[in-house]
């Protein structure tokens, strides 16, 4: 049942919505502690919403099947022979059983599973059912498999589990206009690290939005970036975001600040000197940087454990090198990303404290607000849209 009453109190709410930066208080820590609040946000922000499962290139040939979860929902992608990229409800129609275990990839003419045997045909229709041939009324055609609403953007999967959400194009709002530059669509997967961090989804996105905690936890990124530089984002879909410049001397995000790969061609010089940081809720912060693309990709685990996936893009002229090596961005950022975690985990252990009260935001975090404030206006209306304006210093793009 869609859980519509909001799971934290809405006096509680009230301080992060305050009309100036510097009346907002931070959320409550039962949005970070309690199971309950995930249940409702897998439920709302997750199933009701769009949300990311990976990259379409992933399921690249006829055949190619990978099972997710979007929310609690299992989702089946399929690739059939037409090129289209196809997601059905992971459950037989004959008994539920899952067609594929999540997590799970295969190649195969057909969907099969694995319990009774049925076949279905990689566009979702029953082609075998053993025994059933002789009974009176039964017809394959009565039998297909529930397609799930998926949607391709940029070369990334996403998913609408509830089936009852707005347009994808909607979600994302002027962000198709943001990253279209980069062309993450035509890029190339070169390095995933996968990691389990022990905190709340929520706070690992809320550390990504800001940079007042750089000077004093990440030095190797202080000397390719100044913490205090860049510019907000004006949004018209759910999502947040803002740039950050390069130092002088640096190309790109690495130990040196030297690139070993090739900018991306779409980008303008101003672009070239920029990282842009975008959080597309629930689950996608995607990295801009001149010459490869970032991303976390986030599933809650528990209130106070999530998987995250960190995957590198970059140009296939780039990839297609014999000598290229995608460790010059991936080493970088895997200190950064471990430097990161560590605050994180620390930020979920206190905020269990007795002590631990909903707090005030520094200049530098009216992102990490504006991604608080979506949250918070989602709990109230039971949907995610648009985070609300206060006062804050924020560019047109």
């Amino acid at each position: 049942m869609t859980r519509a009453t909001s799971p934290i109190a809405p006096e509680q709410l009230e301080p992060v919505l305050r009309p100036a930066l510097e009346e907002c208080r931070t959320l409550p820590a039962e949005a970070y502690l309690s199971d309950d609040v995930l249940a409702w946000e897998r439920d709302r922000f997750f199933e009701a919403s769009w949300v990311c499962l990976g990259r379409s290139a992933d399921l690249a040939a006829p055949g190619d099947q990978r099972a997710v979860r979007a929310g609690n929902e299992g989702i089946l992608l399929v690739r059939g022979p037409d090129g289209a990229l196809r997601g059905f409800y992971n459950s037989c129609r004959h008994r539920g059983h899952e067609l594929l275990e999540p997590g799970e990839t295969r190649n195969l003419r057909a969907i099969k599973c694995p319990y009774h045997a049925w076949v279905y045909s990689l566009d979702g229709a029953l082609s075998g059912a053993p025994r059933f041939g002789g009974i009176p009324g039964f017809d394959r055609a009565d039998w297909p498999l529930i397609p799930a609403r998926i949607e391709e953007w940029h070369g990334w999967v996403f998913a609408n589990a509830s089936g009852d959400a707005p347009p994808l194009a909607g979600h994302v709002g002027n962000l198709d206009t943001v990253v279209e530059p980069w062309e993450p669509e035509r890029l190339v997967a070169a390095e995933r690290h996968d990691y389990v961090v022990k905190a709340n989804w929520k706070g690992i996105t809320e550390n990504y939005h800001e940079c007042y905690h750089c000077p004093s936890i990440h030095p190797a990124l202080c000397k390719v970036t100044p913490p205090d530089s860049g510019e907000n984002l004006v949004q018209t879909g759910c999502w947040v975001g803002g740039t950050m410049e390069l130092m002088d001397h640096a190309e790109t995000m690495s130990m040196t600040g030297e690139s070993r790969g090739i900018p991306l061609r779409g980008l303008d010089p101003k672009r070239l000197r920029e990282v842009w940081y975008i959080g597309l809720f629930p689950n996608l912060l995607i990295s801009l940087h001149p010459d490869y693309v970032m991303t976390h990709r986030m599933e809650p685990i528990s209130a106070g454990e999530t998987y995250v996936e960190c995957e590198w893009l970059f140009a296939p002229e780039a990839t297609g090198r014999p000598d290229f090596d995608p460790g010059y961005a991936s080493e970088f950022w895997d200190v950064t990303n471990r430097e990161d975690w560590g605050a994180c985990e620390s930020v979920q252990r206190g905020l269990a404290s007795r002590g631990q009260r909903q707090g005030p935001f520094a200049p530098e975090e009216d992102e990490v607000h504006s991604f608080m404030a979506m949250v918070a206006c989602g709990y109230l209306d039971g949907r995610v849209s648009t985070p609300p304006r206060i006062r804050r210093t924020s560019v047109a793009v």
